[in-house]
């Protein structure tokens, strides 16, 4: 007896190798998706984390900004208050207050930012400032700036030139931001080098106030925001602090740090004491851009 055995013929082998090849094209097709997918989506989301922790970062330094010190830049070296600043304008420049002096030991604050007015020991070469432990905030300023700064005595920083200096919250009626020293302007008059004497007196050591207020701001140094190159579409977005405008320095006399690379828009806009930002960066491996914005108080 013979057994039948079925088998396909040359027709259906060929319509099943058709098939295949239809599910494959398919198939194939369905993965490139996916796969595109996951690269864009890991693009965007590698862009929107890198914007974030760019924008995180300049807002942590200017919320410790001395608030009407602020300027803008335009690559010609004019500036004005940022609040007269229009788009043409690219960089930003603020003097920082030493936020860590002043946090201090978690206990004592390294400088308490009060004048006590009624001392014998405030004057007009001095002020005693209660509640402050300032070999805490010497401390922290010499390892900050590198050892550039020393507040117990200039002459032992590694650049003697450079100074500690105080401003008091209260300005004149004619406010002008150029006197923070600025750009070689020679006028600081709003900025008072100083030096401790004790734990809670800061002796002035060149230009003497006019009027002493009863708080101020313990400083070591400026920031400024730079798009490198300066006019291009691609730019790094870099960071310049340790300069001093008070002691004639500008950004390029500074320590630098590069925030964030392939920036194609850094804008900025200031309304009372409220900054907006707004940061664009791109991937240049898939051309796609990002933008994010953010308020600082």
């Amino acid at each position: 007896m013979k057994i039948k055995k079925n088998a396909f013929t040359l027709v259906e082998m060929v319509f099943v190798i058709v098939v295949l090849g239809i599910v494959a094209v398919i198939g194939s097709s369905i993965i490139a998706k996916i796969y595109e997918s996951y690269i864009y989506s890991r693009s965007v989301n590698e862009l929107q984390t890198k914007t974030e922790l760019a924008l995180t970062q300049i807002s942590k330094y200017l919320s410790f900004r001395v608030k009407n010190s602020i300027i803008a830049r335009k690559p010609s070296g004019k500036f004005v208050s940022l609040s007269d600043a229009d788009g043409s304008y690219k960089i930003l420049e603020w003097i920082g207050y030493n936020n860590e002096g002043f946090e201090g030991n978690g206990t004592d604050p390294g400088w308490s930012g009060f004048v006590d007015l009624d001392s014998p020991e405030t004057n007009q070469t001095q002020i005693k400032t209660s509640g402050s432990q300032l070999s805490l905030a010497e401390q922290n300023i010499y390892a900050l700036s590198n050892g550039e700064v020393n507040l117990s005595d200039p002459s032992q920083s590694s650049d003697p030139n450079s100074s500690a200096a105080i401003i008091f919250d209260g300005l004149p009626n004619d406010f002008n931001v150029s006197h923070y020293g600025w750009y070689n302007s020679g006028d600081h008059d709003y900025v008072f080098k100083v030096k401790r004497s004790g734990s809670d007196v800061l002796k002035f050591i060149e230009n003497k106030p006019k009027t002493v207020y009863e708080h101020y701001k313990l400083t070591w140094s400026a920031y400024a925001l730079v798009p490198n190159p300066l006019g291009g579409s691609d730019v790094n977005l870099t960071m310049y602090y340790n300069f001093r405008p008070w002691m004639d320095e500008n950004y390029t006399d500074g320590n630098s740090s590069v925030l964030i690379e392939h920036v194609t828009t850094f804008k900025f806009l200031q309304k009372g004491d409220t900054i907006r930002l707004k940061l664009c960066i791109k991937n240049p491996k898939v051309n796609d851009i990002f933008c994010k914005e953010k308020v600082v108080f």
